[in-house]
């Protein structure tokens, strides 16, 4: 009996040494995404999506926490719901870690860009005519579109796949580009092609 009682508490120890381990784990994964993001947020100049490039890298090719289709996926189906466009990032953070990596990611990324962009409004609206702030603005258009396009082609590069798909993103390129149709409706459209077995 002594020895069944004994094996029974190491057993019950080796059982709380493993979810300690798995908590641990857990907090670690946690902590990894949060100032993964925070980085990102300094970073992340014309809007979150600016960034989706280096969260691909992060997300998919060093962490494995998703594929590149699932990131492809989960920021079109944020972009076509109602809300923050930064609301991609959550649902990242919950493939990663479940809830509580949801909410390390928005924390993460949306923390400091929040103080920042609260200290910089202040300090331009006491000199909206400075010579320096218009220099900024000239300088960060350009840069900002340069990493819209660098998320563009990391989407496309983990979706496009067939004929079928590239053509369906170069009809919305054009569409946006020359026509003023409704986003949704490309949205309705390019899930509709799906359905069919076109894209």
């Amino acid at each position: 009996m002594a020895a069944a009682a004994g094996d029974g508490r190491a057993d019950s120890a080796g059982a709380r040494t493993g979810m300690e381990g798995d908590a641990m784990s857990y907090l670690a994964t946690l902590f990894d995404l949060f100032w993964h993001f925070v980085v990102l947020s300094f970073l992340a100049i014309g809007g979150a999506s600016t960034t989706l490039p280096d969260m691909h890298r992060f997300l998919v090719d060093t962490r494995h926490y998703m594929t590149g289709e699932q990131l492809s996926a989960m920021y079109a189906i944020s972009q076509a719901a109602p809300g923050p466009n930064v609301l991609f990032v959550e649902l990242f953070g919950w493939q990663a870690a479940g809830l509580g990596g949801a909410v390390a990611a928005m924390l993460g990324i949306c923390g400091p860009s929040c103080v920042i962009a609260g200290i910089v409004a202040r300090v331009m609206h006491q000199a909206p005519d400075a010579r320096w702030v218009t220099l900024i603005r000239r300088g960060l258009a350009p840069l900002t579109i340069g990493l819209l396009f660098s998320t563009g082609w990391v989407l496309a590069r983990a979706t496009d796949h067939s004929v079928g798909t590239v053509a369906l993103t170069a009809a919305t390129v054009l569409a946006c580009t020359f026509t003023r149709v409704h986003p949704l409706i490309l949205v309705a459209a390019g899930a509709l092609a799906g359905a069919l077995g076109w894209a």
